[in-house]
């Protein structure tokens, strides 16, 4: 019997870096949580912690296959959000974003629930408009490397507007920009993981391009608190919203802030830009503050903090 105010709720994805914080706050509020993983590449360290959580279930499962289970919410979060996972296996990645959304869309619509996509800043492509509103319809190519996620997510968002066009599904629509913090696998060939390891590994830090290219860094903890205010919206309210930090900095500023932080005695190298890397990825949040009353609040040198030390941690039990 679920007590006062709480909630079932269904993270997909959730033993993910993530999803698995997104599963601890939502316990932290009361919830009863229903963690499913086909553990691609979210790791079962993640969410160990929760494992003896009386309202912590977790479900080994991969959402390209139907689900039958009763819950009140759904956020829909599995898929593989790093390129050097993501590429491994463009086919499945698709398969994900699409048949996995179909599945969770169909189970919403038999619960009568309500569902959240975690979307992605990679629907933009390589932005012609600087930075990115929601309105912007994006800069994609439809068959390079990179496409099977980036195109995946979009056909996600199509699903998604269709099932809440012609069957009335309450949906929320997040499109999120680049995340970091704790629990970030070490392997995803991610900037911030990378530069990180290699700087306290006192390897060669790996620029591609010159180092000009400018991204925008959200801790994780400020990410999850935008899921969960989007998520609790009124019911005409859909979406797409982004939900990033707007403050800009360079891949090369990035580097040499992480050496300093780390006391590292790495030196920069540079390699060719990857296919279809975007150069800029900022997003125009005006829609975040008025719908949701959210703004990042965690500078990124204090994120980063956070990080290295999560990070020391990985390298100490040698995963």
């Amino acid at each position: 019997m679920k007590e006062l105010g709480q909630q079932r709720i269904l993270v997909t994805g959730g033993a993910g870096f993530l999803g698995s914080h997104l599963c601890e706050r939502l316990l932290k509020e009361g919830h009863d949580v229903l963690c499913v993983d086909n553990f691609y590449t979210g790791t079962r360290r993640n969410i160990a912690h929760l494992l003896d959580h009386p309202y912590f279930e977790l479900l080994r499962h991969d959402i390209t296959f139907p689900l039958y289970v009763e819950v009140d919410e759904i956020y829909n979060l599995a898929c593989p959000a790093s390129p050097i996972h993501y590429q491994n296996d463009p086919v499945q990645t698709t398969k994900v974003n699409v048949h996995g959304s179909i599945n969770m869309l169909g189970l919403t619509k038999r619960l009568k629930a309500k569902i959240l996509q975690a979307s992605t800043s990679e629907v933009y492509g390589d932005p012609s408009i600087h930075p990115q509103p929601e309105n912007y319809w994006g800069n994609v190519n439809c068959i390079g490397p990179r496409s099977c996620y980036d195109e995946g997510k979009r056909c996600a968002e199509t699903l998604f507007f269709d099932y809440h066009r012609q069957h009335g599904i309450k949906i929320k629509v997040a499109r999120i920009f680049n995340t970091y913090g704790p629990n970030m696998h070490p392997d995803d060939g991610r900037v911030i993981s990378n530069f990180i390891l290699q700087a306290l590994r006192d390897e060669p830090i790996t620029i591609y391009g010159d180092g000009s290219q400018t991204r925008s860094f959200c801790y994780v903890d400020d990410m999850v608190d935008g899921l969960i205010r989007l998520m609790n919206t009124p019911d005409d309210f859909t979406g797409p919203v982004n939900l990033g930090n707007p403050i800009e900095i360079s891949i090369l500023e990035l580097a040499e802030k992480i050496i300093r932080m780390t006391g590292s005695k790495s030196k920069i190298t540079f390699k060719p830009l990857p296919a279809d890397d975007p150069k800029q990825r900022q997003p125009l949040i005006e829609l975040a503050k008025e719908k949701l009353g959210w703004t990042p609040e965690v500078p990124l040198e204090e994120g980063l903090k956070k990080t290295i030390a999560y990070f020391e941690d990985v390298l100490k039990v040698g995963h």
